[in-house]
């Protein structure tokens, strides 16, 4: 393996699933990636803290924010470094992330501000970064929702679920997968702080959107849903910040049975390639994007191991961490390169 290894953090979930206390070995993890091989070195735990489920990374500044998903929900900030030829983290300090199990955190590049989907309490929370870190005190906002939808057991209010930028950097947009809505926020170039807009999107009923994806010029938007099995492709107007579903494509070819419930996680976008990872099914599965941005199959491959709630593209390779198979597996063109055992992977990002 070469010595110049791409470096990866990991973050963990609770073992035992959500709720549950810290499992084996839970924090953040460093692992090295080798872009000749796509093989992964020895996986090393950097930091214990507890449910780091998501993390984001700004490297201009040296920061690494991760939640802390639980009831009393929270963002920690470390300053990345390196010692020994081996990068560290130190903590900065810890705030509440403005409502209960935060689930993902949106750095954004162009302000000091950094956006947290809180899941349970379906809130979307705006925290200010300083040169220490976050500010102290907490969110500097905090914007709720209303609303519920058909699937009665995931769907009894918000839930927010994600953030991203919308094209053109003026909207904050968030996937509620408890309202099947797309919800828009005017931000503030400056502050990045934010003024609810309404909702941007509206989904089938019962799709529940997750994570979303836009095509490079900003006119598509792909959006993987958990409940119906689909990946939406909504055509974008930029101008108005709004969406339009045209098509709802299976996100994996069918593999459900008892005990295999398929719920699609992340997806990405690599050229005119779509990828959404499936649990339950445990499959990545490519898709290629027309001229009008539509989608049809391209392939999917069967993963080795359990629950693939995340993955990263680095180096040309695909970084998958599966959950529940307690391992992070590397692929490339449909096949699988490397493995390595990991307690409860829940995110992968270069560092």
């Amino acid at each position: 393996m070469t010595e110049h290894l791409r470096d990866l953090w990991i973050g963990t979930y609770p073992s035992a699933g959500a709720g549950t206390p810290a499992g084996l070995g839970e924090g953040i993890w460093r692992v090295g990636l080798d872009p000749d091989t796509g093989r992964l070195g020895e996986p090393e735990l950097v930091v214990a803290t507890p449910a780091p489920s998501f993390l984001a990374v700004d490297r201009q500044a040296d920061l690494l924010l991760a939640v802390g998903e639980d009831a009393d929900g929270t963002v920690s900030a470390f300053r990345t470094g390196a010692s020994g030829g081996r990068r560290t983290l130190d903590l900065l300090g810890t705030v509440a992330s403005g409502g209960a199990d935060p689930c993902h955190v949106l750095l954004d590049p162009a302000s000091p501000a950094a956006y947290v989907a809180n899941y349970s309490s379906g809130t979307l929370a705006v925290l200010d970064r300083t040169a220490d870190g976050l500010a102290p005190g907490g969110p500097a906002q905090v914007l709720g929702h209303a609303g519920s939808g058909p699937v009665a057991d995931r769907q009894e209010g918000p839930h927010a679920h994600s953030a991203a930028l919308a094209p053109g950097g003026g909207h904050v947009l968030v996937c509620d997968l408890g309202t099947d809505e797309i919800r828009r926020y005017r931000r503030d170039p400056e502050t990045g702080h934010l003024t609810d807009d309404g909702v941007a999107a509206t989904l089938r009923p019962g799709s529940g959107p997750r994570h979303l994806v836009f095509s490079a010029d900003g006119r598509i938007a792909y959006v993987s849903c958990e409940l119906d099995v689909t990946v939406a492709v909504l055509a974008w107007d930029v101008a108005r910040a709004t969406g339009r579903v045209v098509q709802h494509v299976p996100a994996a070819e069918d593999g459900s049975g008892p005990g295999r419930q398929a719920l699609p996680s992340h997806i990405d976008r690599v050229g005119d390639r779509v990828l959404v990872a499936t649990r339950g099914t445990d499959v990545l599965a490519t898709f290629a994007a027309g001229p009008d941005g539509t989608l049809a199959p391209a392939g999917q491959t069967a993963l080795p191991g359990a629950w693939p709630r995340h993955f990263a593209v680095v180096e040309g390779w695909t970084v998958v961490a599966d959950q529940v198979g307690d391992s992070l597996t590397v692929l490339r063109d449909g096949a699988v390169v490397h493995t390595v055992a990991l307690p409860a992977p829940a995110c992968v990002v270069a560092a």
